[in-house]
Order: structure tokens, then sequence, then C-alpha cells
């Protein structure tokens, strides 16, 4: 490999370490290489133009649209209530419900941030009030966050999707798996953990608890939320609607919803979640155009031809080569966002993983459980900050239930995903049918 390209990698690191805004950092060190290698951006520019030019990045800004809807319209207190009736009242089950909470509205909203805002701001007072330690109560939602990345709808698979050229339902599929096997694994984490914690006191998550009939109004009131994701991928997948159009009747559903029936959402916060939407999606689009210039030129210098030379030197095992990729794909996790981090591995990568015989759709599997893994790494780690800020505690005492949360949840889902592709294909190929 070029000694420029080696140090354009090493100056995107830089310049992401010393906080530069992301979008400038891939800028700049595109700036680099088409000063050093001569290349003309009259040929880059409209090459990235062409590629945002796309009816499926329609779906990014919808998505995040509804997730502030559903966040500020207050469904979050049903949700719990809901998954309370169905998780009981035995030690550490308060804990469960967080997770499940986590899960159930990371597939209404497709936000990890979006997930934490809701769930970690009625969960933490109610861990906190059943004795849990406040570092692993941080750490447990922000650890289960994520895993609405994981649960369609997600943006990052409709990113990998644009990107790679795939089905978007296929990569939809492609985490579902992992997403509800991760589920499980931090239920019962939090599970072995609790059982041993003499302070933690048994029961639910539910104000006045013993009261069915109150209890069962209160959970009734998150239906109309839940049908929400019937409504999206049963449209999706039911061939009655394109995933653009899916996201376009997720917003027009999600107002009224959260207007009449949650009555969380008002004129003045919905102006807020609009500017705030708007906002991150020019944020977006702006790192979308930079990475695909920096893209463009590392793959016309065949960095993917490159990279896989260099694995086969070290090994030509397949199983050796897909270690090393998950290792490298980690420490991009830990020092990039989750959304940077997809355009920039997916076009490098993706090339290298179809010529060692993985299904595009498998590494669609692989990379989301790896950059929703991201999320959690330090020193980037933006969930368990945020997670640590809203618990109202010092980073300190989250990393250590995190990193276990990271060893028996995130890393043997990494695992299973990676190296049993029926993981991450079973879905697809029962759903979708084809070569999958």
């Amino acid at each position: 490999m070029s000694v420029y390209l080696y140090l354009s990698v090493f100056l995107v690191i830089l310049l992401l370490l010393t906080g530069l805004p992301v979008p400038f950092c891939f800028m700049l060190t595109t700036a680099y290489l088409v000063f050093v290698l001569g290349y003309d951006p009259s040929f880059l520019i409209p090459y990235s133009y062409n590629q945002m030019c796309s009816m499926v990045l329609l779906c990014i800004p919808m998505f995040i649209l509804v997730g502030g809807i559903m966040d500020k319209s207050g469904i979050g207190e049903s949700l719990v209530d809901f998954v309370s009736i169905f998780v009981g009242k035995i030690k550490g089950s308060l804990g469960a419900i967080a997770v499940i909470a986590c899960a159930v509205f990371g597939s209404i909203s497709g936000s990890c941030a979006a997930t934490l805002s809701c769930i970690g701001s009625i969960m933490y007072p109610r861990l906190k009030a059943r004795n849990y330690p406040d570092g692993y109560a941080s750490a447990l939602v922000a650890c289960a966050a994520p895993l609405g990345l994981l649960i369609p709808p997600s943006s990052q698979m409709i990113l990998f999707a644009w990107v790679g050229q795939q089905s978007v339902l296929a990569c939809f599929l492609a985490t579902l798996a992992p997403g509800l096997l991760l589920t499980f694994l931090l239920c019962l984490v939090n599970f072995i953990i609790i059982r041993k914690d003499p302070n933690v006191i048994p029961g639910s998550a539910i104000i006045g608890e013993g009261k069915p009939l109150k209890l069962s109004i209160r959970a009734f009131k998150a239906m109309p939320s839940l049908f929400m994701p019937i409504i999206v991928l049963g449209g999706i997948y039911g061939g009655f609607m394109t995933p653009t159009e899916a996201s376009a009747v997720a917003v027009v559903y999600s107002i009224p919803v959260g207007f009449f029936i949650y009555k969380g959402l008002n004129k003045s916060n919905i102006l807020g979640v609009v500017i705030e939407t708007a906002a991150t999606t020019g944020v977006v689009m702006i790192m979308m155009f930079c990475i695909m210039l920096l893209s463009r030129i590392y793959i016309m210098e065949g960095v993917p031809a490159m990279i896989l030379e260099q694995l086969y030197r070290i090994s030509k095992n397949r199983y050796a080569i897909l270690f090393l990729l998950n290792i490298f794909m980690i420490i991009i996790g830990m020092i990039m966002d989750d959304v940077s981090a997809m355009l920039l591995c997916t076009p490098i990568l993706l090339p290298v993983m179809t010529q060692i015989g993985i299904h595009p759709i498998h590494f669609a599997g692989i990379i989301g459980v790896n950059l929703g893994m991201g999320n959690l790494t330090p020193p980037t780690a933006p969930t368990l900050y945020f997670g640590a800020r809203m618990a109202n505690v010092p980073v300190s005492k989250s990393l250590k239930p995190a990193m276990i949360f990271l060893l028996f949840a995130w890393l043997p889902v990494l695992l299973a995903v990676t190296y049993i592709p029926s993981m991450a294909l079973f879905l697809p190929r029962l759903i979708l049918g084809g070569t999958f």
C-alpha cells in the first residue's frame, strides 16, 4: 500500500482524536490525498453527488423524525408498563424490563440516542429506587440502547444497503436475530449479576403495583405505539410499500398518536423535533458526501485488494481473516461514531468480504453488531458517556459493568453472527427467498 494511503489513515485518526468535527476530518484527508495523488476534484465531486441522489436516503430523515416524535410523545412510561406484565417481579426483573423496553422502543424509533434518552430518563430513577448500583444502572441501559440499531427499522442498515447496493429489507432482517439474541443475553447477564447483590430490592417497575386494572389500562396505552413497527415492517415485507414510503407512513402515523393519544407532543416541541431532525440530517449528509469522496479514492487506489493481500500474508484461513477484520472494525468503532464507521468500512471491506466468500447480507449482520458495540467501547463510546450523564454518575463507575456486558453479551453475539452465517441469513432466506 502506498505510503500516502497509510498517512491518510493516520491523518483521519489524528484529526478525530483532536476533536475536530467528523465531516471536516474526512474532508481534510480527502483534500490531502487529492493534492498528493493528483486527482481531479471535478471527477470526484460529481461521483459523490450522484451517489447521494437516491430515494433510499429519504428514509434517514424520516426515521430520525419518527424517533424524535416518539421520544417527545411520552410513550416510554406505557412501554415500560407493558413490558413489566411479561417479566414479573423476581429479583433483577427491573433490569430486564429496562433491556426489553430499549429493544421495543428501538424497534419503534430506530435510534440509539432516542432510545437512551426516553427509556433512560424513565428507568434510572426506578433502578435507583430498587438499590441498583448507580454505575451498573447507567451501564445496563447504555448497553441496551444500541439494540435500536439492530432491531429494524435501522438507519445504519439503510446506509449499508445504500453503499453496498443491497436490499434494504434483507439488511433489516440480517440484524434482527442478532438483536433478539443480544436482548436475551443482556437480560441473562443482568439476572446473574443482580442475584448476587444483597442490596437490590426485588420488584417490578410499576408505580401502584398490585392494582391489576390500573396496570392493564396503563399497559394498554402502549398498543398504538407497538402498531407502528407492525405497520411499517408489515408494509415493507408484504410488498405494499417501499422503505421510503414506509418511513413516510411512520411519520404520518406518529404525529396524531403523539398529539392525541400520548399527549406529550405539542406545537412547541414538535417544532424543536423538526429543527433537530433537519440539523442531524444536514450533518449526516455532509458526512456522507465527504466519506464518499474519500472511499472513492481508496477504491480507485485498490485499497480493498491491498488489505486482502496483507491479510493473506498472515493467513489464508477464512475464519482467521474474519477474526482480523472484526478486530479492525472494533478499533474503527472505538474512534468513530457508528454512521462514520459504517460509511467508511462498507465500501472498503465489502469487496474483501465477497472475495473470501462472505455474502454481503451476512456482512450486514457482522458490521451491524460490530458498530453497535462501537457505541460502547472507549475512547469514543458516545452512548456510554451519554448514559452516565443522564444517570448523573461518573463514567468510571460505569466502565466495569459495561465491560462485563460487552464481554458476556455483545462479544458472544458478534462471534455468533460472524461464524454462524445462518444467524444473519436465515430470516432473509425464509422471508425473501432468493440466494441469500
